[in-house]
């Protein structure tokens, strides 16, 4: 067997009820990708700021459940005690709070994500999920006057934040899936999954499970290997197979 073949086989085993260490496992869209990850069966290291918050917020008793103090903003060492030498593989769903200090999106977004990923290559894990957003290079696509890219870049330009955050992953040699979700809503899943390449979508909305459904099938399916996907929902789209829409985004 090949070298590149055996290397695929290790990277594909990830699904098999490895640990997952969840960066913002309390946020709207964390807090979903724990419980689904718990569903199907694998133990999680739930990285929270407030350990108090969690216990209200995530799944009680459950022994394949740990909850850990990891704040992303104070820098890769703490993170690496956080994440530990068992964790198999890290999904990044952190966001920051609106507030009135512009640096905070830079903080979390941009500075706490590189920690992550920082933090990753001193303990040798190789897979590494984040959730992005659409339009955070909305600048290159010509919708510098889309009115969600303005709203959200108002904030401390949040959106080139992330950007920024996704160009060192891509840099850094980590086995990555960078999801960008359009609008997150906290409804159930209105419609199927629609995914699309990088840099092409620019409106339309998602319910937070299908975009925790997402994160956690990556751990799954080679295809989402090294790639940036888009995703929204629609009522038109036809259903398809995690591997389908994985496989029809080109790899970077």
């Amino acid at each position: 067997m090949e070298g590149s073949e055996i290397k695929e086989e290790k990277e594909a085993g990830i699904g098999q009820k490895k640990k997952i260490f969840v960066a913002g496992a309390t946020g709207n869209t964390g807090k979903r990708i724990v419980e689904q990850l718990l569903t199907k069966g694998f133990a999680v290291k739930a990285g929270v700021r407030d350990v108090g918050k969690a216990k209200s917020v995530l799944p009680e008793g459950n022994p394949l459940l740990q909850i850990v103090k990891a704040d992303v903003t104070e820098g890769s060492a703490k993170l690496a005690d956080a994440i530990g030498d068992d964790s198999d593989a890290v999904i990044c769903a952190t966001g920051f709070q609106p507030s009135w200090n512009l640096l905070t999106p830079w903080k979390v977004d941009n500075f706490g994500t590189v920690n992550l990923v920082d933090a990753c290559q001193k303990l040798g894990i190789n897979r590494f999920i984040l959730i992005s957003s659409i339009l955070v290079n909305g600048a290159a696509m010509g919708q510098l006057f889309n009115p969600i890219y303005i709203i959200l870049n108002v904030m401390g330009l949040v959106l080139v934040a992330k950007l920024q955050a996704e160009r060192y992953i891509r840099k850094s040699g980590i086995n990555y899936t960078i999801i960008r979700p359009g609008g997150l809503k906290n409804d159930p899943p209105q419609g199927n999954i629609v995914m699309q390449r990088e840099d092409t979508l620019f409106r339309g909305s998602i319910s937070r499970d299908q975009v925790a459904e997402v994160a956690v099938e990556a751990l799954f399916h080679p295809e989402s290997h090294y790639k940036v996907v888009e995703i929204v929902a629609s009522t038109d789209a036809p259903k398809r197979s995690f591997e389908e829409l994985f496989g029809s985004i080109e790899q970077q």
